[in-house]
C-alpha cells in the first residue's frame, strides 16, 4: 500500500494539490460535497444560456501548464486558451471610455489620447509594477511566509534586501494618485485592489504587482469558457489514477496526538496519511476539526469582500460591449466605505458585466449575450434581504443606463443570482468572503493561515482563504507550496 492523501473539497486549489500529490506518487482521493468540481468555478445553463459562475479572467497561465507538464504532457493537448487582445473596456457616466489594450505601448496610447496622461507614464509604471514582482513574486507568492528557514533563503533576503521598492507603508491609492494624477487612470489601477476583495484606500502599494500580471504576463480565457479549466483538469487527474468522490461532505478531520489520522465521510471513517484542506479554514476550524480552535487571528482580522451577481439573458447584443467592461462608481472611495465600513450596498457602485458570448457563441441563442453582471459588496452579516437584492439591482440597472445609454430592463429573458447568503451555503466561504481574509493592512500577507498545520502533523491548507490568497493564480500557487513540503514516494 502507498501513502494515502485526501483532497477535501475540488476547488481549483483542491484539484492542482491533487494533480501534484499524485505525481509525487502519492494514491490521491477527492472528497467533494457538490455534484460537480469547481468550487466557485462552475456554470449556469438555463433558457438556452450558459454562464459561467465565478473568476472570468486568467492571468499566469503557466500554473495550469505546469500540473500537465508534471506529467511530461502538453497542455494544448488538454486546454486552449486564447490571449486577449483587449483585457477590458472602462466606462464612466460622462461617456469615457478606455480599452485596456494588452500590448503596453498601445494601452499607454489610449490612456494618453483619452486622459492626456503622458504614455510614458504608463509604461514606466507598468515597468516598476514588473520589477516589484521580480523583486517580491517568489518570495511572497510560492513560498509558504509562515516558515523561519525561508527567510534565510535567497529569495527572501533578495526581498528583505529591497523592502523600500515594496513601498508597503503606502496605499495602492497612494500610490497610483501620487503617479498618475488624473482621476479616471488613478481609479484604473486601483481597482486591482479588489482581485483579491480589498480595498485600494487601505491595501498596500506592494499590491501594484497584480497590474504586472495582467498587463505585461498577459490575460487570457479559455476556448470552451472558465469551467472548461475544470472540466480538464478533472478529467485530467481521473486518468492519473486520483479518484473523485461526489455527493460527498467530509464531516471530521480525523487526528491523533501523531497528527491526521483520516477523514469521516457520510458517516464512515476513512484512513489517510494526508490530509489536505480546499476549503475555508474558518469553516474547517468550526466544523471539522474538534479540539483545535480557530487560530484568534483569523477570528480578529477583516474579511474580504463578497459580490452580488445577476446572471441575465438579454434578448439583444452590443457590439460597443467587449468580453469584460467595467462602469465605473463616480466615487469610488464611497464605495469602498459602503464595503468595508457600513457593511452596505451604495447607490452608485461599480457594475462589472462579463459576457463570455463574445468569445463563444454557443453561451447564448443567436442575437442575444448572456450578462455575468456583477458588484463588489460586503460579507453576509445579515443585511442580504430580499429588499436589499432588489435595491441592488435598480441600482445596477440604473448604472447600465446612466453609463451606457440603454434600458436593459425590457430585455432580460431570464434571471438568476448569487449573493453572499447563497456563497457561502455554495462554497462553504465564511460569512461570502470571496478571498478569506481581505489585504486592507501592512501586515495582512503575514496574517493569513499558513499551508500546514502547526498542530497536526500531515495537515495541510490550499485554498482562497490560506496564503498566498484568492483567485485562480494564488489558490494554484497554494497548491504548489503544499506540494514541496511533501516528499517524493519512490
Amino acid at each position: 500500500m502507498g501513502i494515502k492523501a485526501a483532497v477535501v473539497g475540488s476547488g481549483i486549489g483542491g484539484l492542482a494539490s491533487a494533480l501534484r500529490l499524485a505525481a509525487k506518487g502519492y494514491q490521491v482521493e477527492v472528497f467533494e460535497k457538490a455534484a460537480v468540481a469547481g468550487g466557485k468555478i462552475n456554470e449556469i445553463r438555463m433558457n438556452g444560456f450558459r454562464f459561467d459562475t465565478g473568476p472570468s479572467l486568467l492571468t499566469f497561465p503557466s500554473l495550469i501548464h505546469e500540473l500537465f507538464a508534471l506529467f511530461q504532457e502538453d497542455p494544448k493537448d488538454f486546454i486552449q486558451l486564447m490571449k486577449l487582445e483587449i483585457s477590458c473596456k472602462y466606462f464612466w457616466e460622462d461617456r469615457t471610455m478606455v480599452e485596456a489594450w494588452q500590448d503596453p505601448s498601445l494601452f499607454a496610447h489610449e490612456i494618453e489620447q483619452t486622459t492626456g496622461v503622458d504614455a510614458r507614464k504608463v509604461i514606466s509604471y507598468l515597468q516598476e509594477c514588473e520589477k516589484l514582482y521580480q523583486i517580491a513574486g517568489d518570495a511572497f507568492i510560492f513560498n509558504s511566509l509562515h516558515k523561519p528557514s525561508n527567510y534565510f533563503t535567497a529569495s527572501f533576503l533578495k526581498t528583505l534586501l529591497q523592502v523600500p521598492a515594496l513601498d508597503p507603508l503606502r496605499t495602492l491609492h497612494q500610490r497610483n494618485k501620487a503617479w498618475f494624477g488624473h482621476p479616471k487612470v488613478v481609479q484604473i489601477f486601483d481597482r486591482y485592489a479588489t482581485y483579491n476583495g480589498s480595498s485600494p484606500y487601505h491595501t498596500p502599494a506592494t499590491l501594484r504587482m497584480i497590474a504586472h500580471l495582467e498587463h505585461n504576463g498577459g490575460a487570457f480565457f479559455p476556448f470552451q469558457g472558465m469551467y472548461s479549466i475544470v472540466q480538464a483538469l478533472v478529467n485530467f487527474a481521473k486518468s492519473k489514477g486520483v479518484k473523485f468522490h461526489f455527493h460527498s461532505e467530509v464531516e471530521k478531520i480525523l487526528t491523533s496526538a501523531a497528527g491526521v489520522k483520516g477523514v469521516r465521510v457520510n458517516g464512515t471513517e476513512l484512513p489517510f496519511d494526508v490530509v489536505v484542506s480546499d476549503i475555508d479554514v474558518v469553516s474547517l476550524y468550526n466544523n471539522l476539526l474538534d479540539g483545535y480552535p480557530l487560530p484568534a487571528i483569523q477570528a480578529s482580522q477583516q474579511r474580504s469582500s463578497s459580490a452580488l451577481i445577476f446572471y441575465w439573458g438579454i434578448g439583444k447584443s452590443f457590439p460597443n460591449l467587449n468580453l469584460h467592461n467595467v462602469l465605473f462608481s463616480s466615487d469610488y472611495r464611497k464605495e469602498f466605505s459602503h464595503i468595508f465600513e457600513t457593511h452596505t450596498i451604495g447607490d452608485d457602485p461599480t457594475v462589472y458585466i462579463f459576457i463570455s458570448s463574445k468569445m463563444i457563441p454557443g453561451d447564448a441563442p443567436e442575437g442575444a449575450e448572456n450578462w455575468y453582471v456583477m458588484i463588489n459588496s460586503p460579507e453576509n452579516n445579515g443585511q442580504y434581504t430580499t429588499e436589499t437584492i432588489q435595491y441592488a439591482r435598480s441600482r445596477i440597472i440604473e448604472k447600465i443606463q446612466r453609463t451606457l445609454g440603454i434600458d436593459i430592463s425590457p430585455l432580460i429573458l431570464c434571471e438568476t443570482f448569487a449573493d453572499p447568503k447563497s456563497i457561502e451555503a455554495d462554497t462553504g466561504s465564511y460569512k461570502g468572503s470571496l478571498y478569506g481574509l481581505s489585504s486592507n493592512g501592512i501586515w495582512a500577507a503575514f496574517n493569513r493561515h499558513p499551508n500546514f498545520s502547526h498542530k497536526v502533523n500531515n495537515l495541510y491548507f490550499v485554498g482562497g482563504s490560506v496564503h498566498p490568497g484568492g483567485g485562480i493564480p494564488l489558490c494554484l500557487a497554494s497548491a504548489k507550496i503544499v506540494a514541496n513540503e511533501l516528499p517524493l514516494i519512490s
